[in-house]
């Protein structure tokens, strides 16, 4: 056997010092990446339509094939008197859909007195409507706030009071509102999405918003790469609304994909039967209890 001398030594060891210095420096960047990459979960977006008429039992296993969720109503539609969408659950839940729960709101003309107690009687009737349906609590509700701009004061102390005994009754508020900028004097634009959001203090609300406009809109498309809510322009946005139907010439003229009638429908519906709101969310049960 060779004999290993002092100075050879030295040598031997150096160079396991160096390889055990590599493996470690290997072990570290494979550990960075794997953290980096658990630190990003893959992110999803979910197709859902809405629409003021129930488009009828027929209607839901055609458009189940593109769609993961429904707008469902808990009260009538703007200036409608019935919600033909009552005792609906069922029927859609049996076809797999997710539910977006819309609860119809004031005009701010009609705030000049009695906000806050027309406040609580609207989130009332709310709640007394979800559990008739058999939603849990714990699902969100979505005031429908069909105005756009700066909001009066009057609004925020009824839409205060609204989410405040919404939450008391054991469900989670929502709102329905604009994404789009607006003029709002001197120069200055406003959201109002972000007017809501700065004066809402006291609960944790979810935003579904509309913004029709191209871009950040696609049109009236439902085959493609589904983008995020995010992408509406409301950063904070659960849900964006990125059709309204029919086709809105103030905002949605530029938009391509809509039909000769102006209304979108869903590709599988050929016979265009069925004109729909479309939406992408974060996930395919917004409503749902979190």
């Amino acid at each position: 056997m060779r004999r290993v001398t002092g100075t050879g030594l030295c040598i031997v060891m150096g160079v396991l010092l160096a390889l055990v210095s590599v493996v470690r420096s290997r072990s570290r960047i494979q550990g960075h990446q794997d953290t980096a990459g658990a630190r990003k979960p893959e992110t999803r977006a979910y197709l859902g339509f809405d629409r003021n008429e129930y488009p009828g039992d027929a209607a839901l296993p055609v458009l189940r094939k593109e769609f993961s969720y429904s707008g469902y109503w808990l009260t009538p539609p703007p200036r409608e008197k019935t919600n033909t969408w009552v005792g609906k659950k069922k029927a859609l839940e049996g076809q797999g859909f997710g539910f977006l729960l819309l609860a119809r709101g004031r005009e701010s003309a009609t705030l000049e007195s009695g906000a806050k107690q027309k406040g609580m009687a609207d989130a009332r009737h709310a709640v007394r409507s979800a559990k008739r349906e058999g939603f849990a609590a714990g699902s969100i509700v979505f005031l429908d706030v069909e105005q756009g701009g700066r909001l009066p004061r009057p609004f925020h102390s009824y839409f205060r009071t609204w989410t405040d005994e919404l939450v008391r009754q054991g469900f989670r508020p929502g709102v329905y509102c604009s994404g789009i900028p607006v003029n709002d004097g001197n120069g200055h634009k406003i959201v109002t999405a972000d007017d809501i959001r700065a004066n809402q203090v006291s609960q944790d609300i979810a935003f579904w918003v509309f913004n029709d406009m191209c871009p950040p809109s696609l049109g009236c498309r439902t085959s493609m790469d589904l983008p995020a809510p995010a992408q509406s322009g409301v950063g904070y946005a659960a849900v964006w609304q990125f059709v309204r139907s029919p086709r809105q010439k103030e905002t949605a003229s530029a938009c391509a994909g809509y039909a000769n009638d102006g209304s979108c429908y869903a590709a599988v519906d050929a016979a265009h039967r069925w004109h729909l709101d479309l939406n992408v969310a974060s996930s395919n049960n917004p409503s749902a209890p979190r």
